[in-house]
């Protein structure tokens, strides 16, 4: 059973609020009880109210429990700035409370999300910076579907601005940040692009026809 699965799975198991043993749990689950224990850790640092300790038992306390949801990539970007903006307000007890959603999303995203880091991104990437990023979302997308050229003003990991062109070719979600990788001109080869280190963003008129050696599928196969 995948881990988002059984998380899942754990959560029903604990909310009619009774004491159940780990050993128990692990029978039903189909798991060892050192999992148990992890994913008990796991779900106890993501918010949840889990009380109990091991050789006597586990429950949860009286939350507010949603049948689980399918989202796309689109609806993360929906929901991380939302965070974004409850995260940067002056209001302290929302600010808690979005690092305590934070962590509770993490908690259940697949475990194959590309290195994706621990608590949603929280602790890596400011939520200023995040939402930043979103403003090129919008023209990123577009630009893929119709295979426009796009010239951006970005940001390196040592501060300093170039200007590319690039043939945008896939997003990719990495924990509350998203990447672009594509074909960048200037450097003749596949580079990803942080989207929030996009200072300036331009699409252009020009349309790029598929390339071998430039492809989305040529990128991956590298």
């Amino acid at each position: 059973m995948a881990r988002p699965d059984r998380l899942i799975d754990l959560i029903q198991i604990l909310k009619d609020g009774r004491l159940h043993r780990a050993e128990d749990i692990a029978e039903r689950l189909k798991v060892s009880p050192r999992t148990v224990y992890r994913d008990m850790t796991t779900l106890a640092s993501s918010g949840l109210p889990v009380e109990g300790t091991r050789g006597i038992g586990y429950r949860i306390t009286a939350a507010i429990t949603l049948p689980p949801l399918n989202l796309s990539k689109i609806e993360l970007e929906a929901l991380h700035l939302g965070l974004a903006v409850v995260g940067d307000a002056r209001d302290e007890e929302l600010k808690e409370a979005a690092a305590s959603l934070s962590a509770k999303i993490d908690a259940v995203l697949p475990e194959d999300r590309k290195a994706a880091p621990s608590g949603f991104g929280f602790a890596v990437y400011p939520f200023a910076d995040a939402a930043f990023g979103f403003q090129h979302m919008p023209a990123l997308r577009g630009a893929i579907r119709a295979r426009q050229k796009v010239a951006i003003t970005f940001v390196s990991k040592t501060s300093e601005r170039t200007d590319r062109t690039i043939r945008p070719l896939q997003l990719d979600y990495w924990g509350r940040v998203w990447t672009v990788t594509a074909w960048c001109e200037l450097r003749s080869d596949f580079r990803t692009f942080r989207v929030d280190k996009i200072e300036a963003l331009r699409v252009l008129p020009a349309i790029f026809t598929e390339e071998e050696g430039k492809r989305l599928q040529d990128f991956e196969a590298r």
